[in-house]
């Protein structure tokens, strides 16, 4: 008898996520030799490794490999994602490593839990089947859990993970059954042929049910109002790094496979699900910005901020075509920089056990030190949106798209909810320059908390100022699924 084994896929092809799993296990093996306290090393392997993942998927974007891996594509669209995850692990592990000693918790399986929640966004971008993405996103949002409560010691760590938990659990719940249906409809989990068995049938309500339950389903990964819940809370009971890293890893996941489930699977039913995605945009970015206003706890406004933004992403989605969704690629690169750096300031001035997380906490910073107020201040203007910042860019390329498209009076909208978020972003800025110090503030300076401020301010100010190079990027990542 002839064994017939199957045929061995590209694994070239995949060099990314072989990297980011191999550089995984290597933490965890190496954790247990390596002396207590002495875990700088760790993060200096992981961050290797994410950069060499990142490169890996700079190098298949620009030499596209062909790939016969079943409900896995390496297109150039993941591998844009790709190096976003990448670039946000590399960022969050740069600014956690002075900040897990300050508190005591400097484990060795922080970083390799870190890597694991990219390796599951990895695979969530390139899935092309509804069972592989929903392994992606469960690989994600467990080691998400594990990390929110990663100070096990603190009460509000614990409580964060608890709330992820449940919150996870329940928007994975309502994802699932809006699966189940899509294949109880069409007899298939794979994008690609659902598409042409929804495409020239009759439409039916039951459909239309599946396609709302998967839209919340992702919404809460992203968290569109009135699915954002007890994200505040988590964000400001989660350790600051991990904070910062769920701010745009798992956010820029959840919007790539939106994207790609939306744009290829319900693509024929893009007038009836425009309608959803336009009502979550507009509660989305109202509920954000106002209840921002009314933060004085830095994190929290940060991720009422966070909630904003997702708003503003969604109108590149509405706006969809080749611009639409390369806007909000775009946007999501400039994110990891902004938000992240954003974050490595508030670490900046932690203090053990919460203490620094106010804005108060800000008042007179820039008379302590001047470099750590401009950086903070540079990250405030980008995020508010003000030129000659990157986050202007994305946000204009966003309300353009939204303009070319038709959608005028949704980037109307867009525009004015960026006014009323310059309100709470400036009033950091006037805190650090126009009050006095309360008492004599500690900075937390180390080598990599300081190249990483230092390289998400060249980005956000060259990005800014010549768009072209990730612009260009995004647009020809995008021409792979369109």
């Amino acid at each position: 008898m002839t064994l017939i084994l199957p045929p061995i896929p590209n694994l070239h092809a995949i060099t990314p996520e072989i990297i980011v799993v191999v550089t995984s296990l290597l933490v965890l093996v190496i954790d247990i030799i390596q002396p207590r306290g002495k875990k700088g090393k760790l993060a200096f392997l992981g961050a290797v490794g994410l950069a060499a993942a990142g490169l890996s998927s700079y190098n298949l974007l620009q030499h596209p490999l062909a790939a016969d891996i079943s409900g896995f594509s390496v297109d150039a669209y993941a591998q844009f994602f790709k190096i976003i995850f990448c670039l946000a692990g590399l960022m969050v592990i740069g600014i956690s490593v002075r900040y897990l000693d300050l508190e005591g918790f400097s484990l060795g399986e922080y970083y390799s839990i870190i890597l694991l929640a990219i390796l599951g966004q990895m695979v969530m971008a390139s899935g092309t089947n509804l069972l592989v993405i929903y392994v992606g996103l469960e690989l994600m949002a467990i080691s998400l859990y594990i990390l929110a409560g990663f100070f096990k010691d603190h009460p509000k760590s614990n409580e964060a993970s608890v709330k992820y938990f449940l919150l996870g659990s329940f928007s994975s719940g309502i994802f699932l059954y809006g699966i189940m249906m899509t294949y109880g409809l069409t007899g298939s989990l794979d994008l690609s042929v659902i598409a042409g068995k929804i495409e020239g049938s009759q439409f039916t309500g039951l459909l239309l049910l599946a396609v709302v339950m998967m839209g919340a389903g992702f919404a809460f990964k992203i968290a569109a109002a009135p699915f954002h819940f007890w994200t505040p809370d988590v964000y400001e009971g989660s350790p600051t790094s991990v904070t910062a890293f769920m701010s745009v890893g798992p956010k820029a996941a959840a919007f790539a496979v939106l994207i790609r489930v939306f744009s290829t699977a319900f693509g024929s039913l893009r007038i009836e699900w425009t309608t959803l995605f336009i009502c979550l945009s507009i509660a989305t970015m109202v509920t954000g910005n106002l209840i921002a206003l009314r933060q004085t706890n830095i994190k929290r406004m940060l991720a009422y901020s966070s909630i904003a933004h997702a708003g503003y992403l969604m109108i590149g989605f509405v706006a969809g075509g080749e611009m639409g969704i390369s806007s909000m690629m775009f946007y999501l690169m400039i994110y990891a920089f902004m938000n992240i750096g954003a974050f490595g300031v508030v670490i900046l001035l932690n203090r053990v056990g919460g203490i620094g997380d106010q804005i108060d906490d800000f008042a007179g910073l820039s008379k302590v030190s001047r470099a750590s107020a401009f950086v903070m201040m540079v990250f405030m203007f980008s995020l508010a949106g003000i030129p000659p910042t990157a986050g202007f860019a994305g946000k204009f390329y966003i309300f353009m798209a939204a303009v070319k498209s038709g959608y005028v009076w949704l980037a109307v909208i867009g525009v004015l909810n960026s006014a009323v978020s310059a309100y709470y972003y400036l009033r950091v800025i006037m805190r650090m320059y126009m009050a006095e110090p309360n008492g004599e503030p500690v900075l937390n300076v180390s080598t990599a908390l300081s190249a990483i401020l230092l390289i998400a301010v060249v980005g956000i100010l060259a990005i800014g100022i010549f768009p072209g190079f990730c612009l260009d990027l995004a647009r020809a990542s995008v021409t792979s699924i369109l």
